[in-house]
């Protein structure tokens, strides 16, 4: 049996679903400063953990953005072109 590209992709996939791992974005010593402060009944790791997860959220909106601008002008190019060639006298009464 010949291993596709879309086999490897189901398989990583797959053993991303299956993995049991915590994902906290937490230094070692965060995280056992965070733990300590939980242990005590405290409540600043979950603040820490909103925290991380926020700062990591501002690049992936920055880069969401960019994205959209610099592929916006060729998308409605070819939308355009489409409306064209397929509905020219509704483009000409405009």
């Amino acid at each position: 049996m010949k291993i596709t590209r879309n086999h490897i992709l189901f398989l990583l996939i797959a053993f991303a679903f299956m993995s049991n791992t915590e994902l906290i974005a937490q230094c070692a010593m965060c995280k056992a400063t965070a733990k300590s402060d939980l242990d005590g009944g405290g409540s600043i790791a979950n603040g820490l953990n909103t925290g991380i997860l926020y700062l990591m959220t501002i690049p992936y909106i920055i880069l969401m953005t960019g994205a959209y601008f610099f592929f916006k002008k060729p998308i409605d190019a070819k939308i355009k072109a489409w409306k064209e060639k397929h509905f020219p006298a509704k483009q000409a009464t405009k």
